[in-house]
């Protein structure tokens, strides 16, 4: 293949270069990767979809390649999004990590708002087979490394342990060294979490391409025919409008309204600010106040509390504080009680 597919560069975080990294971060921020946010590489079908996916733009070329259990499914990138979202919460943290990871399917699955019923375990199972058996094939940039080989979207996976019915408990993944790349150089986005709620493929497509391409602008405009081109959908361009109508007719998509324009374009407005690092708001915190949150709120990852609590203060117009150290621990303190009660 030719052409480039970017990811943002940055420096390199520290990593635990033996070992594995657990996931045990409390209500971690939704986290998904740049490079899978601008391309499509997942398929937006309900069915074992086993075509070969080949796509360029702008001189970025890629090729996806299915196994026989078919390509990986939007819905299966919740597993990648989960584990990008707990890694990154551990190096805000100052925490080493590792390519391989041990998660608790019954935390995956609840962060992600799915059942935990058996028939989900199952249907777990198969998504992480798809996402090992899918490949990819192009000349690729994450952070300041280019990859021309093929890659599967996870390297391998395991179950550590199971329940005496069978049913998995613990489970071990080991990302993609193109994937780990991407999240060492903070090549990702901040998801809302109402994404997980979004059932349909094609809003959450087309959700992933607002974030990536309005982020933080009033709106952004793009042609009906380059939005099915970049949205990955099979549906004949008369089927993919009338997808698209539904959606402007609903307005379902989390922080974006969607309107269509004369000229054949599609305008999607930001509706709420999205908050995309930590850094920003209403200015930084001292070390002895995240002490006190971790005394608050015992457990829980207050990186991400604060990156809610300042999401949250400018939701609500950036108000004027007095104490902002202050201000925080009250949020704390409420997100504890909602907790608790």
């Amino acid at each position: 293949m030719t052409g480039t597919l970017a990811a943002a560069g940055g420096g390199r975080m520290p990593a635990s270069g033996q070992g594995f990294f657990l996931c045990d971060i409390f209500d971690a921020i939704p986290k998904d990767d740049i490079a899978t946010m601008e391309h499509p590489i997942f398929s937006l079908s309900t069915r074992p979809d086993r075509r070969i996916l080949r796509y360029e733009h702008n001189g970025a070329g890629i090729e996806v390649t299915p196994s026989v259990k078919g390509l990986a499914t939007i819905h299966d990138k919740d597993i990648l999004i989960y584990c990008i979202s707990q890694l990154m919460a551990a190096l805000n943290a100052g925490r080493a990590v590792s390519r391989r990871i041990v998660l608790k399917a019954h935390d995956l699955l609840t962060a992600t708002n799915r059942e935990t019923s058996g028939d989900a375990y199952r249907r777990l199972v198969e998504a992480f087979e798809r996402l090992a058996g899918t490949r990819i094939r192009t000349n690729i940039v994450t952070g300041d490394v280019e990859v021309t080989s093929g890659f599967g979207l996870i390297e391998s996976w395991e179950i550590e342990r199971r329940t005496r019915g069978g049913r998995m408990v613990s489970v071990a993944v080991t990302l993609s060294e193109w994937l780990f790349r991407a999240v060492l150089s903070k090549s990702v986005l901040t998801l809302s979490r109402d994404y997980f709620r979004l059932r349909k493929p094609l809003e959450r497509r087309i959700y992933e391409l607002a974030r990536k391409h309005c982020g933080r602008q009033e709106s952004w405009r793009i042609s009906v025919d380059t939005l099915l081109k970049k949205s990955g959908s099979a549906s004949p361009r008369r089927v993919f409008r009338a997808m698209l109508r539904e959606m402007i007719a609903a307005q379902s998509l989390p922080d974006y309204d969607i309107a269509e324009e004369p000229g054949d374009l599609i305008r999607f407005s930001l509706r709420d600010r999205v908050i995309e690092n930590v850094g920003e708001g209403p200015g930084p915190l001292a070390p002895e106040t995240f002490a006190a949150a971790r005394t608050i709120f015992p457990g829980a990852d207050v990186y991400a509390l604060e990156a809610e609590w300042k999401a949250w203060w400018a939701a609500t117009g950036r108000p004027r504080l007095r104490s902002r150290d202050a201000a925080f621990l009250g949020f704390v303190r409420t997100r504890r009680g909602r907790e608790q009660g």
